[in-house]
């Protein structure tokens, strides 16, 4: 019987299950590679729902998490304009526009003109939009030091090492896939 942590959601199959279903109508698949793969794509998907559950408990989503992030990321004085904001999500500027928003409505950024191109927006974080993303950072360290907790140091550097290298393979060879593709969001 597997681990409580290891069953699959309600109606999907284990990674054993899914890997020997892959095998039987593909017999050239490597099961190694499917495993990684598979596990990488679930603990994606469960992680994203473990974040969107920590964020709406903030009154945000993780649409607007991202939004947050990329502005903490740019540095003081958190500001970006729209259309960077926009390719940095992988999103349309409309969509990006809705987002913007929804989150000066909620006080989390403010939406200006700069002074110097009357022409350009400029978004910057709030007061509170920074309070929120530093909740959110302390809620999202107790849940990654809670995953990571069953692995050594060397073990989360020799994790981190692969998934790094994995993550810059595919980044050289799909460059234009940063974002979200337009026909998924």
């Amino acid at each position: 019987m597997p681990e409580p942590s290891d069953a699959p959601a309600p109606g999907e199959p284990s990674l054993e299950e899914q890997i020997a279903a892959y095998q039987r109508e593909f017999q050239d698949l490597d099961p190694q590679v499917e495993q990684v793969v598979s596990a990488l794509q679930r603990l994606n998907r469960r992680m994203n729902v473990a974040y969107g559950r920590q964020t709406a408990t903030l009154g945000m989503s993780n649409a607007e998490w991202e939004v947050l992030k990329a502005l903490v990321v740019s540095g003081a004085p958190y500001r970006m304009g729209p259309g960077e904001l926009a390719k940095r999500l992988g999103l349309t500027p409309a969509a990006m526009t809705h987002r913007i928003d929804r989150m000066a409505n909620e006080g989390l950024v403010t939406r200006e003109r700069d002074e110097t191109n009357r022409v350009r927006v400029i978004v910057e974080l709030t007061h509170e939009g920074r309070e929120k993303w530093l909740e959110a950072m302390r809620m999202a360290t107790v849940f990654e030091e809670e995953l990571l907790q069953d692995l050594s140091g060397e073990e989360r550097r020799v994790l981190g090492d692969a998934l790094t290298r994995l993550l810059r393979r595919v980044e050289a060879a799909q460059p234009d896939a940063e974002g979200r593709l337009s026909d998924l969001d």
